[in-house]
């Protein structure tokens, strides 16, 4: 099986609530970059800013239940099932039980702990 991942242009940074305003201010008033806050409703997150990264987008989660940052990285491929059935063949299960996401998508972990969102080109 011959499945091609690519990098998306999503980066997801999980930040506790008790830091999410002074990271934000960072973003925005320190390093002058274009951030805008994006109505969410998702069990998980509380809320999101939108940060314009070059040709990335990093997405700011407020998570009230973490106490340190994660960041989440976006892997695009052309079938997402072709490409779950590639990974559980080589032992990588998904873990879509860690943050709700669309039935067409997955999450999935590399050794470290670093997630991935798993989804269809083009998707965002």
């Amino acid at each position: 099986m011959d499945v091609k991942f690519e990098a998306g242009i999503n980066i997801a940074i999980k930040i506790p609530k008790s830091k999410y305003d002074k990271t934000v201010a960072f973003y925005k008033e320190i390093l002058k970059l274009e951030v805008k806050e994006i109505p969410i409703t998702n069990p998980t997150v509380s809320r999101t800013h939108e940060v314009k990264f070059g040709h990335n987008v990093i997405w700011l989660d407020c998570v009230d239940n973490y106490t340190h940052s994660e960041t989440w990285l976006q892997l695009t491929v052309p079938n997402v099932e072709e490409a779950t059935s590639y990974l559980l063949s080589n032992g990588v299960e998904t873990c879509d039980e860690i943050e709700e996401l669309p039935n067409n998508m997955h999450w999935i972990q590399d050794p470290a702990g670093t997630v991935f969102n798993l989804q269809t080109i083009g998707n965002k």
